[in-house]
C-alpha cells in the first residue's frame, strides 16, 4: 500500500482543484496513483449526459490562464452542447470586413446598410467561410436555431437578404467561422480553469463595443479582471 503523503495530496489538488479530503480519498482508492486519481476526479466532476445539453445559451469567458492566442480574453456564445461536443461563436473578435462589403461580394442588395458600420465578427477557427447570424427576433428564415425566447441563430442566406433590405432583426451579430470542441473536450478545459461560464447578457452581445466585452463579461461573474490573474474557481 502506497503511503498517501501530504505532498501527494497537494499535487493532486494542483492538478484538479479538488478539496484535500476528496483528493486523499481518490489517492487511497487508486493506491497512490496520481494520474489515475486525477482521471477519477475529472470523470466525477464532468457533467453527465443528462445535464450537459442544458449548458448551451451561456457565455464562455476566457480566463487569464488561457494563453491560446486565438481565444485569449475572448467571450464565446455557447450555442450547442451535447455529449458529442460543443459549438460556440466568439463575439469579441472583429474582422476588417464590413457587413455591407460582404453582402456586396455576395451580390445582395443592402440599402439599409448604406450608412452603417456593422463589422463582421471572427466566430472561430472552424469553417471560416461559414456564416452565422445571432439575432433577437424570430422570423420565417430557412435555418434557425432557437437558443431562448429572444435569442436565435440563423445560418441561411435569406436572413442576410432581409438585413440588407432593412426588414430583418433589429439587433444582430454576423460571424464567420465557429469554435468547436469534441466529446468531453470543453468539460476538460472548464475543469482546467480555461473558461468560466455565465448566463448570456444581451447588452454585451449586441451593444457594448467589442473591445470592452471581455471585461464586461468578467463582471458578470462578480469579479474584476485584476482578481483573475491566478487560478480561478468554477462558476
Amino acid at each position: 500500500m502506497t503511503a498517501i503523503t501530504a505532498t501527494l495530496v497537494r499535487k493532486l489538488q494542483k492538478l484538479t482543484g479538488a478539496p484535500a479530503d476528496v483528493c486523499r480519498r481518490a489517492l487511497k482508492a487508486t493506491d497512490g496513483d496520481l494520474d489515475a486519481a486525477a482521471g477519477q476526479l475529472r470523470d466525477a466532476a464532468r457533467p453527465s449526459t443528462d445535464t450537459i445539453a442544458g449548458f448551451s445559451n451561456q457565455f464562455l469567458v476566457a480566463m487569464p490562464s488561457l494563453i491560446d492566442s486565438k481565444f485569449s480574453q475572448s467571450v464565446t456564445l455557447l450555442c450547442e452542447h451535447s455529449a458529442q461536443g460543443a459549438l460556440g461563436l466568439v463575439i469579441n473578435r472583429p474582422t476588417d470586413l464590413r457587413l455591407s462589403d460582404m453582402l456586396a461580394h455576395m451580390k445582395l442588395e443592402h440599402p439599409a446598410l448604406a450608412d452603417t458600420e456593422h463589422i463582421v465578427h471572427w466566430g472561430g477557427p472552424v469553417q471560416t467561410e461559414r456564416g452565422f447570424v445571432v439575432h433577437n427576433e424570430a422570423g420565417a428564415w430557412d435555418s434557425t436555431l432557437k437558443l431562448s425566447q429572444d435569442l436565435f441563430i440563423t445560418t441561411s442566406r435569406d436572413i442576410l437578404v432581409s438585413i440588407g433590405k432593412g426588414d430583418g432583426p433589429k439587433r444582430f451579430l454576423v460571424a464567420l467561422g465557429y469554435a468547436g470542441w469534441g466529446a468531453g473536450q470543453l468539460e476538460d478545459e472548464i475543469l482546467g480553469n480555461s473558461w468560466l461560464n455565465t448566463p448570456v447578457d444581451r447588452g454585451i452581445l449586441f451593444d457594448i463595443p467589442m473591445s470592452s466585452r471581455w471585461q464586461a463579461a468578467t463582471r458578470l461573474l462578480g469579479v474584476e479582471v485584476t482578481q483573475l490573474a491566478g487560478p480561478a474557481g468554477h462558476a
